[in-house]
């Protein structure tokens, strides 16, 4: 799978989560009352979720790459670094979802904030995993 053609699928993704999702924050007339501190609504839920997926994919995409390149153990790491790109992208569309989705502002408690972070980091692991996964692919292991 060649650079390209990751950063395509990562685009698609972030513009058809965006697509998707607009119509239903267009709907929504009032702005809800910041949540308390302690409630966890759906919408942190998700950014949680989304968080986690795309620090697991920048921890993976960060050992395949150093595998790939022969750094770290004797394994080629394609296993993982098609981990990372999966978890990556699948990160990066949840924090999408859960950005476009959210109604009010950051510190409303509707987790827009771990959304952009979720889509920061998911992107950070979409981009390690595509250039594990082409390393990989490019170097042939001998022994």
């Amino acid at each position: 799978m060649s650079v390209r053609s990751v950063l395509a699928v990562a685009a698609a993704a972030l513009v058809g989560g965006v697509v998707l999702a607009t119509p239903a924050a267009a709907h929504s007339p009032v702005q809800s009352a910041a949540a308390d501190v302690y409630t966890m609504s759906a919408g942190r839920l998700g950014s949680i979720a989304g968080g986690l997926l795309a620090l697991t994919g920048v921890v993976v995409g960060a050992l395949a790459l150093a595998r790939s390149t022969g750094r770290i153990g004797t394994g080629p790491g394609r296993r993982g670094a098609a981990l990372a790109l999966a978890s990556g992208l699948t990160g990066t569309a949840l924090g999408a979802l859960v950005a476009a989705t959210a109604s009010g502002g950051l510190g409303t408690g509707n987790g827009l904030g771990g959304a952009y972070v979720a889509l920061m980091v998911g992107l950070l692991g979409t981009t390690l995993g595509g250039l594990a996964l082409t390393r990989t692919g490019r170097t042939r292991h001998t022994g």
